[in-house]
């Protein structure tokens, strides 16, 4: 089947992130892994080269695109060399479609420019540590103040990847009360200035896998945020959110695939270089039965993935739908990944091979952006269940 998802530019966009990821990144790989997170000037190379610009339009900076297939691009690129960029993701897949939807001309003109030359990374704050996914349930607040100059904020979040380098976070905060019939009224988003006095970066979380991403804890005591850095609406923060919801996911479901085809990559080279009983592991029916099954997997996943990523494109990927699309690839990448490293065997479980690696970074694929048991719910209530 031939794929017909990119096109010429899309092709030599890869090229050019395939080049850079062996010249710029492959070689310290190692490095960031230890250190728990990419070095901060890392970020000044990607705006460099673009990266961020892609979806910002001209005026600002940006190649003025409207389409998610570069991100996809980046997605199979850097799963195929076994890395990521760190928190990077965090700022073009979550924190720009905020600034394209719901800031002012004025904001724009603030915020953007910085946002394409990496002088500025953005990071989003929404989870809190007794919240989890009730997102309506959170106790960060943010008051005007009597001269209605300013809001005062007040309160922490937790996993929030990007946290430690991010100059700008979108906060979520509530600025009233819960609605009586509607608990999600209440909550709006601000960009955040993270040099603001009383802000505070709290532990770098040590995770389990996604070990070049800087994951922190933040904090916030009567942090000053000017009214001019509200975004949107006051109290319709949840619904904003909600809105940005299908492209988050879509783009979790899209990076799984790619993990997953990358490790039937990584599986297949390994298999076919290990002798084992004096012949290549690569020979063994087994060997041959389990590639092909995963294979077939990645096949079907990355259709499923290439066709979200259309109707994301058309604006038509219903939450629903983005709902199944991540439920599967995320899946879909936890079996064949998990048979992959199995092929491995010993090696398998050693950092030093980017299977390895790989297992440990896909776990969080079934858990943020929603888990797996979330993602069901959105399905079956769309099925009339």
């Amino acid at each position: 089947m031939r794929r017909t998802v990119f096109d010429e530019d899309h092709e030599a966009f890869r090229e050019t992130i395939r080049a850079f990821i062996e010249a710029e990144v492959v070689p310290v790989y190692d490095e960031w892994f230890q250190a728990g997170q990419a070095p901060r000037d890392f970020y000044y190379k990607l705006g460099e080269l673009g990266v961020f610009g892609i979806n910002v339009p001209e005026e600002f900076g940006g190649a003025g695109l409207d389409t998610h297939k570069f991100e996809a691009v980046l997605y199979e690129e850097t799963s195929r060399a076994g890395v990521n960029f760190g928190g990077s993701g965090v700022h073009v897949l979550l924190a720009l479609p905020y600034i394209k939807m719901l800031a002012t001309d004025e904001q724009k003109k603030r915020y953007l420019p910085k946002f394409v030359s990496g002088e500025e990374m953005w990071a989003l704050a929404m989870t809190e540590p007794g919240t989890g996914s009730d997102v309506a349930g959170m106790k960060t607040t943010a008051k005007l103040s009597e001269d209605g100059t300013h809001y005062v904020l007040n309160g922490s979040k937790t996993f929030i990847t990007g946290g430690v380098h991010a100059d700008r976070v979108i906060v979520c905060a509530r600025t009233s009360a819960p609605g009586e019939q509607d608990r999600r009224f209440g909550i709006s988003l601000f960009a955040v200035d993270t040099k603001s006095e009383g802000y505070s970066i709290g532990r770098k979380l040590d995770k389990l896998g996604l070990r070049t991403s800087d994951t922190a804890e933040l904090a916030f005591v009567d942090v000053k945020v000017p009214v001019e850095d509200l975004l949107g609406e006051e109290n319709k923060g949840f619904y904003y959110l909600g809105a940005n919801l299908p492209s988050e996911r879509w783009g979790i479901a899209f990076g799984a695939y790619a993990q997953a085809k990358a490790a039937v990559r990584f599986a297949q080279q390994y298999v076919t270089d290990r002798t084992v009983f004096g012949k290549p592991v690569a020979h063994f029916q087994n060997t041959k039965f389990e590639l092909a099954s995963c294979q077939a997997e990645v096949d079907a996943a990355e259709a499923v993935a290439d066709r979200a990523l259309e109707a994301l494109d058309a604006g038509e990927l219903t939450a629903a739908e983005a709902a199944s699309a991540k439920l599967f690839c995320t899946e879909v990448a936890h079996r064949v990944i998990d048979k992959c490293l199995q092929l491995h065997g010993g090696y398998g479980y050693m950092n030093e091979y980017p299977i390895a690696r790989l297992y440990a970074d896909n776990r969080v694929n079934r858990i943020y952006g929603g888990t797996s048991e979330v993602m069901k719910s959105i399905i079956a209530k769309s099925m009339g269940l």
